[in-house]
């Protein structure tokens, strides 16, 4: 293929290939400086197209792969990497002090909190909260079932109650 009917060839397929870009690129400018990138490539490499292949699936290729070049190349642009001696003061999890005063008096508050509940709700609560099942707490303190489950709602939400100012803040 001659040059001149190569740069024909690609003159009419050219314009198939920038809703391509737009849909890989979503900026319109973005997808013309694409589209010039790709039909640059494939001008330069025109001695690398064989006769008798698909020149737009060929195109396309040369689109995507420019694309995705592109995209690693602005990635890497844009990672910091630190080359100082201070390593530890970026990103560092071992200057990370907690604060562990919030955390104790929230503890603190729920086990008053538990405590102040009547005994008959506390105690199914609690052992439900141990990991005892509704049959075996029932079994253990006598009682039934539905009785247990009625308990366990009843102290949940006593709590639910008492603990209103801890809602929104873990």
């Amino acid at each position: 293929m001659t040059a001149l009917e190569f740069n024909y060839a690609i003159s009419k397929t050219s314009k198939s290939l920038k809703p391509f870009a737009m849909r890989l690129t979503k900026d319109n400018e973005d997808a013309n400086d694409l589209l010039q990138d790709t039909l640059m490539k494939a001008f330069l490499n025109r001695d690398k197209y064989s006769d008798g292949t698909n020149l737009k699936a060929w195109l396309y290729t040369i689109m995507k792969n420019t694309f995705i070049t592109n995209y690693q190349r602005m990635v890497r642009k844009n990672t910091f990497i630190d080359t100082t001696d201070n390593l530890h003061y970026i990103n560092s999890t071992e200057s990370l002090v907690d604060n562990d005063a919030y955390s104790s008096f929230a503890m603190e508050d729920i086990n008053n909190a538990v405590e102040t509940l009547d005994e008959a709700y506390r105690q199914p609560f609690m052992m439900h909260f141990k990991g005892f099942k509704y049959h075996e707490i029932a079994q253990k303190l006598s009682i039934p079932i539905g009785t247990v489950k009625n308990r366990i709602h009843i102290a949940r939400k006593e709590l639910k109650d008492k603990l209103y100012m801890y809602a929104y803040s873990f």
